[in-house]
């Protein structure tokens, strides 16, 4: 204004303005010096954005006059602040020039002209003011105000006009939600004005009816209206009857970020209030929402916002269940440590009713399980917080946490409480400590009652065995889970079982292999399994004194008997000793027949990640068929031919198989071949004998009119003798599993092939043993697991087997240039056994890495080829 008026135009002519600037850019004589050349730089561009046209002279108000005669005219000039250009809410006159201005406008400009060094002066007339008095103008400040409620009320209805128009038009929702929130926010004096209206009632309807409809765009519009309307308190309770939480909630998983953080405000705005809190956790979803977003650090802003609703929900008493269900333990934590004994005990009774995940239960359990051991001292706290503590044990890794909180002493006292007649809390103390207990842990180390004896003492073994013969049927079968649980554990077994067989305790256990509910007969049979697995023969008696050795084949061969009781009794009685006898009359034939079917059915179906039950079926299989291969007659002899058992045997060799089922095959596969050898042996002293194989004629069979010789024992083998590894194409699977990782598993596998080099060795028959392992690649496995074994057993075993095979010459010489195994020797030769050293120095000698003992030895040993 003050160039302006310099220059004699009128200030409002931007034309001129702008002409005036271009003249001061065209100046020839403008100065050639850097610094004023800077200056006049900063100038010309602070010239050319003064001579730019505002965008917006005047406010736009969103109607058209020719349209609707109803709309109020557009602002007078008066109106509008010379300075800001804007509709005056505050005007006041400066009395010495008498010009009208937006207090807020002028007070800034006054305070401009004093910073800049010069005197006040008024913006329109340029006139230097003496006074900065200014002056309420009433009369202008009433004309304004009336024009603008004829706006405000005109919008209004426009907006009511919007909404109700059916079908819905997208623009002029929008158009209405911006007038609206523009009203609410920029006069809240005229937001009973809007409510009157209807206009609340119809945006709720809007985003109950319409959601999909109107997309998130229009939704985060709506609630941000809502938002502002909010703070009319009439408005609030309008929102709240017409179930606005539900919707805010609903637009929590809105598609845009804008329309979660309006939802989220919207719900900040209400949870002021406690009532509005206990209202919105009812809603379905809405904490679970909000914990979700209040942990996505993706979105900062918006997780704070919702973290500062769910602390001002975690005020609300009646909003911790609520909240625990959706993993806010804070407030259920707080209260069960600071809380009085009643509250602890409401808080252990929530946590005892509730369904908890995983990650839950470690939480409370690590939170608060010290208190719920402290409750159950209290008699009214006793139920609550033993369900609490029942479904927090529920987790296999609480075991830890439950025991550091010292809960097995005080959960041993409620279980052999005299005094107490409830079974209900009997019940519930042992199922906490069977589920403590069921996986081998800490509990081993831990005390379990007052004087400081541990689960797997005599004396608390022998008081469980008690309770079977006081409980009712439901308690009892936990006190079987808990025996069976303590019997499970590598560390107890042996102990538990010494415990229960020494004083007749497995005589408790017997009338549950009967039980008529299922659940007691399962884990009889699976407690009988265990303690068949170190006191097989005392457990054998026991079944044949109260005549139940035949429960077991009948409950293996009834298809309607659970997959686990099946399973068990097949390891029992592979378990147990038989007589020779009772594996005729019990088992038999039929019963071999049937245990093969059931074996190949197995494989058939199987996978490499059978369950355990299948996988103890097959090892209980496996060991019912060792039964027959231990003590052999002709009667047995024809049952193991025609049922395969040396080809099942093989097939239990596969690399998906348990260890312990690969060991059970092997061990048979020797037997059988043993019986072989010795039966072969026993022929061998017939005067019609000719040689090694021509002995096997009883085991392999007779010899055709063109025999084909067996490369192992020399004469003519059939392939359905069972008897010979090689025809039975077993001594390749049988090497494979040298490379097993389970010791057990090679030491079996080295028996059976040491089954084969039980002959003369300066016979024909060994070199060509010898020839079969070699082509076989035995003799490099066996090598190799020398070379790299640490069990001193199979070490013995193993080197047994390298020495034999080291007398025959051409051997020999190969492998004497075998470092690693020359190392190996050496090493076993010094630090071996008796026998290992023996063996040791004997191979050494063969490889010419020792002298013998004496000239003749060594060379007389030598095979040649």
């Amino acid at each position: 204004m003050d160039l302006a008026r310099a220059l004699g135009f009128d200030p409002g002519d931007r034309a001129e303005f702008c002409s005036q600037v271009k003249l001061f850019k065209g100046d020839p004589f403008r100065s050639h010096s850097v610094p004023e050349r800077r200056v006049l730089v900063s100038l010309e561009r602070i010239l050319s954005n003064w001579s730019v046209e505002p965008v917006t002279v005047t406010p736009n108000w969103d109607f058209e006059i020719a349209e609707d005669a109803a709309a109020p005219v557009f602002p007078f000039k008066s109106f509008l602040c010379p300075l800001t250009k804007e509709v005056m809410r505050d005007p006041v006159v400066v009395l010495e020039s008498s010009q009208a201005y937006e207090r807020a406008a002028i007070e800034y400009w006054f305070e401009r002209c004093i910073q800049d060094g010069r005197d006040p002066t008024c913006p329109v007339t340029g006139t230097v003011l003496k006074s900065l008095e200014l002056k309420p103008n009433i009369g202008l400040a009433g004309a304004i105000e009336e024009w603008v409620g004829r706006v405000i009320d005109y919008q209004i209805k426009s907006s009511v006009q919007s909404l109700k128009e059916e079908p819905l038009s997208v623009g002029q929702v929008e158009r209405a939600l911006d007038h609206v929130y523009k009203v609410s926010e920029e006069h809240p004096s005229s937001r009973y004005i809007i409510r009157n209206a209807g206009v609340v009632q119809l945006i709720v309807t809007l985003l109950s009816n319409n959601s999909k409809t109107i997309g998130s765009r229009l939704r985060s519009k709506a609630l941000t209206t809502l938002l502002s309307m909010a703070k009319d308190e009439e408005s609030r309770k309008i929102m709240l009857e017409r179930g606005i939480t539900r919707l805010a909630v609903h637009s929590l998983i809105g598609s845009s970020t804008k329309e979660r953080e309006y939802a989220t405000k919207l719900l900040l705005e209400f949870c002021n209030d406690e009532d509005c809190c206990a209202r919105i956790a009812s809603e379905k979803g809405a904490l679970v929402l909000l914990s979700s977003i209040a942990g996505n650090m993706e979105y900062p802003s918006l997780s704070k916002l919702a973290e500062e609703v769910l602390r001002l929900m975690e005020r609300v008493e009646d909003n911790v269940q609520c909240l625990a269900a959706a993993g806010r333990f804070g407030p259920l934590i707080s209260r069960l440590h600071d809380g009085s004994v009643g509250v602890k005990i409401e808080m252990a009774s929530l946590v005892g009713r509730m369904t908890l995940t995983n990650s839950c239960k470690e939480q409370i359990a690590r939170q608060g399980a010290r208190v719920f051991v402290e409750l159950l001292s209290n008699q009214e706290g006793r139920g609550p917080s033993l369900q609490a503590l029942y479904n927090l044990s529920g987790l296999d890794g609480n075991a830890t946490i439950l025991i550091e909180s010292s809960v097995l002493p005080s959960l041993i006292e409620v279980l052999f409480d005299t005094e107490d007649p409830s079974h209900e809390l009997k019940s519930l103390a042992a199922s906490t400590i069977a589920n403590i207990v069921s996986k081998p842990g800490h509990w081993e180390l831990a005390s379990a009652d007052k004087d400081g004896n541990p689960m797997h003492s005599e004396i608390i073994v022998l008081r469980l065995l008690g309770l079977l013969n006081c409980l009712p049927s439901q308690c009892q079968v936990i006190v079987l889970r808990i025996l069976c649980g303590i019997t499970l554990s590598p560390q107890a077994s042996e102990l538990v079982a010494s415990h229960i067989t020494s004083k007749g305790g497995f005589g408790t256990i017997i009338p549950f292999l009967e039980h008529l509910e299922v659940e007691h007969r399962v884990f009889a049979f699976k407690l009988t399994r265990l303690l068949s697995e170190w006191f097989s023969q005392y457990i054998a008696n026991e079944l044949r004194l109260s005549n139940k050795l035949t429960i077991l084949k009948e409950k293996l061969l009834n298809n309607q008997s659970t997959s686990d009781e099946r399973s068990d009794a097949a390891q029992i009685l592979a378990n147990i000793s038989l007589s020779e006898d009772e594996i005729r009359t019990l088992l038999g034939g039929n019963f071999v027949e049937w245990t093969a079917f059931t074996l190949k059915n197995q494989l058939r179906v199987s996978n490499a990640r059978s369950s355990q039950t299948a996988a103890g079926m097959q090892e209980g299989l496996i060991g019912l068929l060792l039964h027959f291969t231990r003590n052999l007659d002709q009667e047995t002899l024809n049952i193991i031919r025609e049922n395969h058992l040396m080809a099942i045997f093989c097939e239990q060799l596969d690399y998906s198989s348990k260890p312990k089922v690969k060991r059970l095959a092997a061990i048979g596969l020797k037997n059988l071949s043993e019986f072989g050898r010795s039966d072969t042996a026993r022929d061998s002293k017939l005067p019609s004998s000719s040689g090694f194989c021509s002995s096997l004629v009883l085991v392999c069979g007779r010899a055709s009119n063109q025999p084909s010789t067996c490369p192992v024992h020399n004469r003519p083998c059939h392939e359905d003798s069972q008897l010979c590894l090689l025809k039975s194409n077993c001594i390749k699977p049988l090497v494979n599993i040298l490379n097993d990782s389970d010791t057990d598993v090679q030491l079996a596998a080295v028996d059976a092939l040491s089954t084969l080099l039980l002959l003369d060795h300066t016979s024909r028959s060994f070199k060509r043993v010898v020839d079969e392992l070699e082509h076989l690649g035995a003799v490099d496995a066996l090598t190799t697991l020398f070379t790299e074994v640490r069990s001193e057993e199979l070490r013995e075993k193993t080197i047994w087997m390298i020495e034999k095979i080291l007398r025959v010459e051409n051997i020999s010489s190969r492998y004497a240039l075998n470092h690693s195994l020359v190392r190996a020797l050496v090493e076993a030769f010094k630090h071996g056994n008796t026998n290992t050293r023996k063996h040791a120095q004997d191979a050494l000698t063969l490889l010419k890495q020792l002298s013998g003992v004496s000239g003749k030895t060594s060379s007389q040993t030598r095979v040649k080829r």
